[in-house]
């Protein structure tokens, strides 16, 4: 797979129940401030671990704050070799609306 597809929250969902990492994207203070619980904070520093950690068949859904930034970041861990990337549509605000579980730093 060379490309990503675009999924809903209730996708996303589905998805984690599934063993799906999620890779957020966003800056440190809104990772920091709150994010998903268990998700990776995906950085150009942290790529590499990510990389090491994650198998490329196990399926990957990024993350940022509205679900714009969040395409360009899976289509490149799909073009690295990822076989299973999704974008969430509207990001991290749309999941906090939706999922009142949202977890602080102490979780990554």
């Amino acid at each position: 797979m060379s490309d990503f597809k675009r999924i809903s929250v209730a996708e996303t969902l589905e998805l984690l129940a599934q063993q799906a990492v999620v890779a957020d994207i966003r800056d440190e203070q809104s990772f920091a401030s709150g994010h998903m619980a268990g998700a990776f904070h995906l950085t150009n520093t942290s790529l590499g671990q990510f990389m090491r950690q994650v198998p490329f068949e196990q399926p990957v859904v990024v993350v940022c704050y509205h679900g714009n930034s969040s395409q360009g970041a899976a289509r490149y861990l799909a073009e690295q070799g990822y076989e299973q990337v999704y974008s969430m549509d509207g990001g991290f605000e749309s999941w906090r609306t939706q999922q009142p579980f949202v977890s602080g730093q102490s979780d990554s």
